[in-house]
């Protein structure tokens, strides 16, 4: 990041051209250029229709003036937004003014919501929480995203810091302030009793799952089988438009196609991969290497059979599963496809793998799989209500838990205590973005009344 005493401006809506673009500006001189392109500061978070003029007095667009002075704002600086018509000629415009206004340069990647974090307005779960909110595709990531904003983790994550500083208090009083009348003789055992409450508690929270982080990337189904079997016609279907070429030459398809679908709010990413069987091609290699690798990376696995082959030959139980592949019912569904004629259902095999009759050209029984698809989704998901929506949180939560336990298994050494806890309180400051060393003094000060 840039200086961040520098005035920051950027397009805050749609690429152009749009009905309305937005362009908003945080820093020092944003009453500056308020100033320069309307003529004067219109009443806080009150809409001002205003003829936005250049440094030549020039008019660019007749618009809408937008202006809120920090500290109460989303950044917490003076924060101004300037909503114009959303041609690519009056943006350009609208910023080569603003680039000519001494102290104001365009913003970087991610800047806005840095700075209002960098000013208290949200901590870094939150920022997550917004980065994630951004970018859902779906109803599901969408209300996870939106807890977080709302600060689901920050809380509890604030909360435990606090609860863990009081402990580091009593334990650094007990160090320090020994011989202080007003401190009490044994304030060791209190505090493990808070840390001991406290660590069931992040426990709890740590032992509920780790599927929830995965609803921001969604679940990953591939399609698999041998050539020329409706891999590619399968996939169409159940995008409902034509992603993948179909021909009834087999080996088409060579490379991986992907494409992202919403099933019941669930965020599903469907793969059409090569079709994997001994060939001399090297271009054909390559496209089935690339099948293995993501068919064994995949969430779940739909195994592509010719319905229409003998009963003993499409048997999971004889399938030659590629070892890239393992045999696993839990990841491996069998689609016995091709089946034109076909009375859908879904059953299950010998070995446990659900099987699905289909005829994917001609659209039935796909009601049946997508219906076993949602089922299948709505258990891999954690439910909803999961604090933990990041790798990166489950980590520092983890490496609280440790320090905790190590924490309370000492017995007479206060001051590999008092590291444990600072240890944790450390975690938890970098959960949120918020490491400060003068809490524990803070907290000791008010709490004892030490220094009077």
């Amino acid at each position: 990041m840039l200086s961040p005493n520098q005035t920051i401006f950027a397009l805050s809506s749609g690429r152009a051209p749009t009905a309305i673009a937005i362009i908003r500006l945080s820093g020092p001189r944003a009453r500056v250029a308020v100033e320069s392109l309307c003529g004067k500061i219109p009443e806080p978070r009150v809409a001002h229709l205003a003829t936005l003029r250049n440094a030549n007095h020039e008019p660019i667009d007749e618009g809408v003036v937008l202006w809120f002075p920090g500290p109460h704002s989303v950044t917490g600086e003076d924060v101004a937004e300037f909503q114009v018509h959303g041609g690519r000629a009056v943006i350009a415009a609208m910023f080569e003014a603003l680039g000519k206004i001494e102290g104001l340069r365009p913003a970087e990647p991610g800047e806005f919501t840095r700075r209002a974090f960098e000013n208290g307005k949200l901590d870094l779960t939150e920022a997550e929480g917004l980065h994630d909110l951004i970018h859902a595709d779906t109803d599901r990531q969408r209300r996870q995203a939106l807890r977080q904003l709302k600060g689901l983790l920050g809380n509890h994550a604030r909360d435990w810091r606090e609860q863990i500083i009081k402990a580091s208090a009593l334990v650094e009083a007990a160090i320090d302030f020994s011989d202080e009348g007003d401190v009490p003789d044994n304030l060791i055992g209190p505090a493990k009793e808070r840390v001991t409450r406290l660590l069931a508690e992040i426990e709890r929270v740590l032992a509920a799952g780790g599927r929830s982080e995965r609803l921001r990337d969604g679940l990953v189904v591939a399609i698999a089988g041998a050539p020329n079997v409706g891999k590619s016609t399968l996939m169409n279907a159940l995008a409902r438009r034509d992603v993948a070429i179909v021909s009834p030459q087999a080996g088409t398809t060579r490379d991986i196609i992907e494409v992202h679908l919403d099933l019941d709010g669930y965020p599903v990413t469907l793969i059409d991969t090569a079709g994997i069987h001994d060939t001399s091609d090297p271009i054909e290699q390559e496209g089935i290497r690339r099948a293995k690798a993501r068919a064994a990376d995949a969430d779940l696995i739909f195994w592509l059979v010719d319905g229409r082959a003998d009963e003993a030959s499409i048997n999971p139980s004889v399938v030659e599963w590629d070892e890239a592949v393992p045999n696993d019912p839990d990841r491996i569904w069998i689609i016995r496809n091709k089946l034109d004629d076909l009375v859908s259902s879904a059953t299950k095999s010998s070995e446990g793998q659900p099987v699905f009759s289909i005829s994917a050209k001609q659209a039935r029984g796909l009601s049946e799989l997508t219906d076993g698809l949602v089922q299948f989704a709505s258990s891999h998901f954690d439910d909803e209500a999961s604090l933990i929506t990041r790798t990166r949180h489950r980590a520092l939560l983890q490496e609280t838990v440790d320090a905790l336990g190590r924490a309370l298994r000492m017995r007479e050494e206060p001051e590999l205590i008092a590291e444990e806890l600072r240890v944790a309180i450390h975690s938890l400051g970098r959960l949120t973005g918020r490491v400060d060393v003068e809490d524990i003094l803070d907290s000791i000060f008010r709490d004892f009344c030490i220094g009077k």
